[in-house]
């Protein structure tokens, strides 16, 4: 029997606060609760309904403002109407009566459509089109399926024999069951279409989502700018996804601002929640108020952009607050530089704005700090801890183990030497959610729960400042964090960075050092533009090295010119390295002084080494540093010839969460490294994390740098591989998993291979016909089979119209800097089905270090339906990629910067589409020139000892096997694999570019010269004549009379293209539904006027031996065409004929009897028509698809209408088209797929391209 349970539960790990000193200090101090202190929340957006997120604890409102700065959620709402009986006429086309309450004075009311899906969170969305296909499409479709077959087997049941009529009588009804069967492959929930109507009530600005999608709006909520009331709502009870509204432009821009994720609540709910009822739910400053910045763009998967994190940190100055927390960030290549940073760098000096973000969720290996979290001087890094405590609550591990860093969080130093990581704080939560999760509360661990942690403790802090009056800059702030927070024994410092944050200590650090003359100073700190002295590869450590040391007081923006110059400090500089020297003292006023370091690492040991030189104030030393400046030096072992160029390490002990480092020279030559993990243990299977980085100076650690996460079986293995440089230091880690129980042994070898390819990327040249790289071992014995694998055709595009203008309010900075857009448009046609991925080479893969603010592309089909979007980074993720259908598209292009200048310079950028070949093309390598000339025996493998050399060469690719669309100026991209061994393939791959070049000319009528000797020189007369003839007929049509038409008959009475296109005219003019019996009289003239007979029998010919066979052949052709042309037009105009008079006398199929004797000619004349047509032709033929159609409608064979109406709209993808899909759905009774498209129509055809 089990025992009876404890009745007691630890609270206490669920949102961590003891840890860090904040329980203690609410305890002490409970009025310090974070009132009187505003935190912005840059995140995915914060849902104003979710738990604890409604009021702060001394009842003021908890979110002061709801903004969304990434555009995602902004709606054109420019185009301005004015209702005629209370009633006026949506973007979507519905009927939208406006309720009698509602206040107007100008009855102006600005209109637009949105795409709800657009602002649906993923996960939300995803459940909601299940949801949709379950109750209304699955049910109903099956039913519709279900009958078409039933009706398919009674008739086959019934009939043996079939007529030619019952045949297509069975195909009516094979068609039905073929088209349900292909709705439900091609089934496609394209997401509610709401109405949005803006207005002014003569005191603010209104808004009206239409959610019922029926033009109901007096049972749907009207809502002014959050700030105004906070007011927000529901988009259903299903989605339960709640929104707001904020109004730009003077109406002409409706932002619907909704959560775009569950992350930005939770963080929310970490810094600040707030529960009367539950107060052990509380977050850690509960008093504080909220700011809720989305800068998660929906689109982009909640990705952020330069456009969402400028306008948040406007939106931030304007607001006045306090603290950001910014649980967001990405590797950069360069640290503490670009326009984002700058403008972060900005609120943070000038307007004392204290920035809080997380470090990185990319740990154990060193340098892996994101940006802005770990490389920007202003922001506070933030890392990621785990307690005891959390351990049993939060995670219910089976025992508590000791406190430690999570194994994922990102480690400094920075690639410029700053330390990367300042505080850490308990990373992980159980907090509230948004309500469309359809939970209340989610345990979420990252650096971002990290983050909050940390942001809420010194929200804390500033309430207690501000309530007793004690003034205080980011500077001391930042100080008292580093020199109060609490070292963890046993986690190293680009762990923890100075330790977890502790609340308590800090405010008596503050109190006790508020009066301080340095307390509100800062320090720049520089080893030339370096923000320490980082020493990490081999030619570093030979000797002793001195380094320049730059240090300039920072005074705050409000700071008078008397404190600068009364400033004299008499600074103590201290180290407690011995490899270190440096001065003892420096006295340091209002300029920049410098001083000298030597750091000599020769006698270190292998291993990662790490001390500061602090800087103190003589006359408070008990305050702590002033400054810091952190030295870095990994020391390298070199991997030997001897060892066979391999690390072996056995019988290694892990304890949970345990990390060893290895810094490896990477030997000469060598491109990848192989790595394979045993484990010794019987008993414990474990989790591993096995990690590398190499830094390339101007390159984000990512660039090189091999992650895997294994789990370790008991005598279990594992092997992998990774590619490697040689001349840089490799760190290699293997970390246990903090949450791994057990002690287990492991045995690991880390062994490096070289293969070099020269070239070091391959260009290939379609011209050159033979392309020869060279390949050698340069290591060791190595089995070479080189195979070139071309994966995708990059397709260069330039612009078609660009265009800059300034931006508005939501875009302009402190001081009136204005910033301005440019849109370039670029197009290219999808010649197939496929995926494409765009990017801008130029921009692409630079974000926070960029020198323009923002990029983002769109993507638009024929129709304007935005397709996709994407920014900075395409190649890391999946999500940019986009499955295209055959067509044309648009891509808009927007880059903002501060200068228009810098964007004029843009005004001719290139960008790419790169097209995915479904099956890759491998081109031919062979190990010597002249079987690569013949093309026999293609190479396999061969074994090269070290040092050994072999050439092989590449052919072209055969024309034929060019993917459709690739031409001249396009390449083929792909990869060359040297190694023979399935590891060395996955590591060790060499870039290849296939150049082409213009296809073959292809020869035409079989370049027959007997066949001009064969032509009589025309006169020129006669060549003039005949050339006025043509152009006369091609303008008939344009002109629009028969003077030509009279003319020309007259001239030329037995000439077809006259009479074809005469027929053309008449199809075409607008009064064409009364002119039906004309356009048959001049389809039979042009069917007359050719000799079928003779037609027949020449497309019955297997071979025309006839000098003159290609120009007869061709003139046959022509009238085939002619034929087939007339025939369809002449078919078409009998069915409209009938179709008019259906749908005039409302007759139907059992009533044609009854019709008319004219009626009845026609259907008779139309049937003869659709068997004439049979003769020359499919009816799935594209020239006859129109004419299929109509037919099939005339005699109520709405299956094959249908089937003849997709094939119509996959040539042309119009509305009309698609209109007449709904038609014949509605039809047959299939009222579901009728309206699901029908729904789907206002999005498949925006009035306008989506906004920016």
């Amino acid at each position: 029997m089990a025992a009876y349970p404890d009745d007691s539960f630890p609270y206490q790990g669920l949102l961590p606060k003891k840890e860090t000193g904040a329980a203690s200090f609410l305890s002490r101090y409970p009025e310090y609760d974070g009132r009187g202190i505003l935190i912005a929340i840059l995140d995915t957006g914060v849902d104003p309904g979710a738990q604890g997120l409604q009021v702060t604890s001394d009842g003021k409102p908890k979110i002061i403002d709801i903004i969304d700065t990434t555009g995602s959620g902004d709606v054109n709402t420019s185009t301005i109407v004015k209702p005629k009986d209370g009633i006026i006429t949506g973007i979507s086309g519905r009927t939208l009566k406006i309720p009698e309450n509602w206040i107007n004075p100008s009855e102006n009311y600005h209109v637009g459509l949105k795409n709800g899906y657009e602002i649906f969170p993923k996960t939300l969305r995803e459940r909601i089109q299940k949801e949709k296909r379950e109750k209304l499409w699955d049910p109903v479709h099956r039913n519709c399926l279900a009958e078409a077959c039933r009706e398919l087997d009674e008739f086959d049941s019934t009939h043996t024999s079939l007529s030619q009529v019952e045949k297509i009588e069975r195909e009516e009804l094979q068609t039905q069951v073929e088209m349900l069967n292909s709705m439900e492959k091609k089934y496609c929930d394209s997401g509610p279409s709401y109405d949005c109507l803006v207005w002014h009530d003569g005191e603010t600005w209104r808004a009206c989502v239409d959610t019922s999608e029926l033009g109901d709006l007096s049972n749907c909520s009207v809502l002014r700018n959050y700030s105004v009331a906070q007011e927000y709502a529901s988009l259903g009870l299903s989605e339960m996804l709640n929104y707001s509204i904020n109004v730009y432009d003077e109406g002409n821009t409706l932002c619907i601002v909704a959560s775009g994720g569950a992350h930005g609540t939770h963080v929310a709910s970490i810094a600040a929640g707030f529960f009367p009822d539950d107060p052990e739910r509380n977050g850690i400053a509960p008093g504080a108020q909220i700011l809720a910045v989305k800068i998660g763009d929906t689109r982009l998967s909640t990705m952020e952009t330069g456009t969402g994190l400028i306008r948040a940190m406007i939106e931030t100055i304007k607001y006045k607050c306090d603290l950001v927390n910014y649980s967001y960030g990405e590797a950069t290549h360069w640290p503490n530089a670009g326009c984002i940073c700058e403008v972060i760098n900005d609120a943070v000096l000038k307007h004392n704005v204290i920035y809080v973000s997380s470090a990185g969720n990319n740990g154990p290996c060193l340098s892996t700090v994101g940006c802005p979290g770990g490389t920007t001087s202003s922001v506070i890094g933030v890392g990621a801890y785990v307690s005891p405590d959390m351990m049993v609550s939060e995670y219910s591990l089976r025992e508590k183990l000791p406190a430690n860093q999570y194994t994922w969080s990102s480690r400094g130093p920075c690639a410029d030497g700053a330390l990367g990581v300042s505080i850490s704080a308990p990373g992980g939560a159980i907090a509230s959610v948004p309500n469309w999760t359809l939970r209340g509360t989610q345990l979420m661990n990252g650096t971002s729960m990290s983050s909050p942690n940390a942001c809420g403790g010194i929200a804390l802090l500033l309430s207690g400042l501000k309530a007793n009056g004690i003034g205080y800059s980011v500077h001391f702030i930042r100080r008292a964090l580093e020199n109060t927070a609490m070292k963890i024994e046993g986690i190293e410092v680009f762990a923890q960075g100075h330790g977890i944050i502790q609340v308590d200590k800090a405010y008596e650090y503050l109190v006790q050092n508020s009066l301080m003359p340095t307390r509100n100073l800062g320090f720049n700190v520089f080893v030339g533009n370096q923000r320490g002295i980082y020493l990490r590869d081999s030619p570093n450590h030979a000797s002793p090295s001195d380094h320049g040391v730059a240090i300039e007081p920072v005074f705050p923006e409000y700071a008078v010119n008397s404190e600068r110059i009364s400033l004299q400090l008499h600074i103590a500089l201290t180290c407690n390295a011995s490899w270190i020297n440096c001065p003892g003292h420096l006295e340091l006023m209002n300029q920049c002084r410098h001083i000298n370091i030597r750091v000599n690492p020769s006698g270190l040991r292998e291993g990662v080494h790490f001390t500061e030189v602090c800087g103190y104030d003589t006359t408070a030393p008990d305050a702590g540093p002033l400054f810091r400046l952190p030295i870095t030096v990994t020391v390298p072992l070199r991997v030997h010839e001897s060892s066979g160029y391999e690390l072996v390490c056995s019988d290694v002990p892990f304890k949970p969460g345990q990390i060893t480092r290895h810094f490896l020279e990477v030997p000469y030559g060598a491109t990848w490294a192989e790595v394979t993990v045993s484990s010794l243990s019987s008993d414990v299977s474990s989790k591993f994390v096995l990690h590398a980085v190499q830094l390339e100076k101007q390159k984000a650690y990512r660039t090189n740098e091999f992650y895997k996460f294994i789990s370790l079986l008991e005598k279990g293995s594992c092997s992998e591989a990774f590619p490697v440089l040689h001349g840089k230091t490799l760190e290699f880690c293997i970390a246990r998993w903090w949450a791994s129980l057990g002690d287990v042994s492991v045995k690991y070898t880390i062994s490096f291979h070289g293969i070099v390819c020269t070239p070091s990327q391959l260009h290939i040249n379609a011209a050159d016909g033979i392309t020869r790289f060279d390949v050698i071992s340069t290591m060791k014995y190595e089995e070479v089979a080189p195979l070139i694998s071309l994966k995708c055709w990059i397709q260069s595009l330039r612009p078609i119209s660009t265009k800059t203008r300034p931006l508005g309010p939501r875009d302009t900075l402190p001081n009136n800097r204005q910033f301005y857009e440019i849109i370039l448009m670029y197009s290219f046609h999808q010649t197939k089905n496929g995926e494409v991925t765009v990017s801008c080479p130029l921009l692409c893969e630079l974000l926070y270090e960029s020198e323009y603010d923002s990029q983002l592309w769109m993507l638009f089909d024929q129709n304007k339906k935005l397709m996709g979007s994407g920014d900075a980074y395409p190649h890391q993720v999946t999500k940019y990629s986009l499955k295209l259908d055959k067509g044309d598209y648009t891509i808009r292009l927007q880059v903002r910067h501060e200068q228009l200048s810098e964007l004029e310079r843009l005004k001719d950028l290139p960008t790419i589409v790169s097209h995915r070949i479904p099956n890759s093309l491998n081109l031919d390598v062979y190990d010597n020139h002249g079987n690569a000339l013949i093309g026999k025996k293609k190479s396999t493998s061969l074994t090269l000892q070290s040092g050994c050399t072999q050439p092989f060469f590449v052919t072209s690719i055969p024309d034929d096997k060019i993917p459709k669309g690739a031409g001249p100026g396009c390449f083929l991209s792909g990869t060359l694999t040297l190694a023979k061994s399935e590891l060395g393939k996955k590591a060790d791959m060499v870039s290849v570019q296939y150049h082409l070049i213009p296809s073959p000319n292809k020869q035409k009528n079989g370049n027959k010269d007997k066949e001009k000797d064969a032509e009589k020189e025309k006169d020129v007369k006669e060549e003039f004549a005949d050339a006025l003839r043509d152009l006369k007929i091609q303008w008939m049509a344009k002109l629009d009379e028969n003077v030509f038409y009279e003319e020309l008959k007259e001239s030329y009475p037995t000439h077809l293209p006259l009479y074809v296109a005469r027929l053309h005219q008449l199809d075409t003019e607008k009064d064409r539904m009364k002119r039906m019996d004309v356009i048959v009289e001049a389809a039979d003239d042009v069917i007359s006027r050719i000799d079928q007979t003779a037609l027949a029998i020449h497309l019955a010919m297997k071979t025309d031996p006839r000098p003159e066979a290609a120009t007869v052949k061709s003139d046959m052709e022509k009238q085939k065409s002619s034929l087939i042309d007339a025939l369809c037009r002449k078919g078409c105009a009998l069915a409209d004929t009938i179709l008019q008079y259906h749908s005039q006398e409302g007759a139907t199929s059992e009533e044609v009897d009854s019709t008319g004797d004219d009626t009845k000619d026609s259907l008779a004349n139309l049937t003869e028509t659709f068997w004439e047509i049979l003769k020359w032709t499919e009816l799935t033929d594209a020239k006859v698809l129109t004419f299929a159609y109509k037919h099939a409608l005339v005699n109520k064979m709405h299956g094959r209408a249908l089937k003849f109406a997709i094939k119509l709209l996959e040539d042309k993808p119009n509305k009309e088209n698609w209109k007449n899909c709904i038609q014949v759905m509605k039809l047959l009774g299939w009222k579901h797929c009728a309206s699901f498209t029908e729904s789907s129509l206002s999005i498949m055809f925006p009035q306008e391209y989506a906004p920016f």
